[in-house]
């Protein structure tokens, strides 16, 4: 009787082989191309069909060992021609006969996905090449740093709850900085690569990005020292602070993407109303007002400003749990007011977890996030003021104004069915 299960095991084997044999012929490698990989492909297959139906664990590592002795001495007489002495090709044959072992012997999903990957990573060797010629010490540093807060020191912590009204959980707060962490990291390496010089609106996108309250900073300091881009500051100014917005539904969704629909529309709304105020602003920047570069963003992957935000953010579930506690809902707004103005990610990630444990409504949630927006909006004005000109001062107040009253009305008039 056909096995249409095994058929259709051997066609997928035949097609990854295919697809990883293209691209190496394609970049001219003389080991081994598209026949070759297709038949490594099917020997692989093949081997995990006799290793599964004789059930002999010997047949998959004699040949895969077999396999290995013809890469050496293929290897080996193509050194004699000086090739390349990259390993490339050699790694993929025998990972390819591996693939095809285990689309019989483990998960065929596992199997595809690991064929299509190893594929598409033979075709980006340049540009990979050309990414890391790119990178500094200072992007080689991000990404380690990355690197250990999210694979060594996650997944050590304890997974409990401790401290004042268990809440505090090492694990969940780390996991919080490592996702709090990422978002700024990628917003640095686009600006690294593709925004550096892109003009003010991508400026503005990835300020946001990457750290709106930094690119105030920045821009503020820029319009003190050349007063005539006060236009550019402005309008980059309120667009990072708009993407900021887009950065805290994000966090709402990854947190609780079953309450979003309940939430998302009053915080969108209020996007809406900034991202109007951006085009206003844009739309009245003379041409030889231009700035066409971003300052140059710090390293958000620091050891030090993630331990600064994970103890931030264990203060913050404590203040939470002991305001609800002893003033009720009254005292999460006065909590949000505060923590909004030195960190809006820390408070919407908790009062998200409160939504999810239901310890909170989502109607009272939604506008103690919004509430913390308001509060991070009226103090970077504040930054900004302090630091800019007064021509600065005058543009930024208008949309900072409107953008923060929106935000008020938005709290004391939105209606409660009004959701998705």
């Amino acid at each position: 009787m056909i096995n249409y299960e095994d058929l259709t095991t051997l066609g997928i084997a035949l097609g990854l082989g295919m697809l990883v044999g293209l691209q190496r012929e394609h970049a001219r490698n003389r080991i081994a191309g598209v026949r070759t990989f297709t038949l490594i492909s099917i020997l692989g297959t093949v081997a995990g069909f006799l290793t599964r139906d004789l059930d002999n664990p010997f047949i998959l590592p004699v040949l895969g060992l077999s396999l290995a002795g013809m890469v050496f001495v293929a290897e080996a007489l193509d050194k004699k021609t000086k090739m390349d002495p990259g390993q490339t090709t050699e790694v993929a044959v025998l990972l390819m006969y591996a693939i095809g072992a285990y689309l019989v012997m483990g998960d065929r999903i596992i199997g595809i996905v690991a064929g299509g990957l190893m594929a598409i990573l033979l075709y980006a060797k340049a540009h990979l090449h050309n990414f890391i010629d790119k990178l500094k010490d200072s992007d080689i540093s991000a990404i380690m740093t990355f690197a250990g807060i999210s694979l060594i020191i996650l997944p050590i912590l304890p997974d409990e709850t401790y401290g004042p009204f268990d809440v505090l959980n090492p694990h969940n707060i780390w996991l919080m900085v490592v996702f709090i962490v990422g978002i700024s990291v990628v917003g640095y390496f686009i600006y690294k690569f593709f925004g550096k010089d892109s003009g003010i609106i991508s400026n503005g996108i990835l300020g946001g990005l990457i750290s709106s309250t930094a690119t105030t900073v920045s821009y503020a300091r820029k319009q003190k020292e050349s007063p005539n881009i006060a236009m550019v500051a402005a309008f980059v100014i309120t667009t990072a602070s708009a993407i900021a917005v887009i950065r805290i539904l994000l966090e709402v969704f990854v947190i609780i993407p079953a309450d979003f629909p309940k939430l998302v529309m009053p915080i969108l709304f209020n996007f809406v109303i900034m991202a109007g105020i951006c085009i206003w602003l844009f739309y009245r920047i003379k041409q030889d007002d231009e700035l066409n570069q971003l300052p140059e963003p710090k390293n958000p992957a620091q050891f030090k400003t993630a331990l600064v935000f994970g103890i931030l953010y264990g203060v913050i579930l404590i203040l939470v749990a002991f305001a609800k506690e002893q003033f009720g809902r009254g005292g999460l707004y006065i909590v949000s007011i505060i923590s909004g103005l030195t960190d809006v990610d820390a408070i919407t990630l908790s009062l998200s977890n409160m939504i999810k444990n239901e310890t909170i409504k989502t109607a009272t949630g939604w506008k103690l996030i919004l509430l913390a927006s308001v509060s991070n909006l009226f103090f970077k004005g504040l930054l900004a003021i302090t630091i800019g000109s007064g021509r600065l001062t005058k543009w930024l107040g208008i949309a900072f104004g409107l953008s923060i009253l929106t935000g008020i009305l938005t709290l004391l008039l939105w209606p409660e069915n009004w959701h998705f």
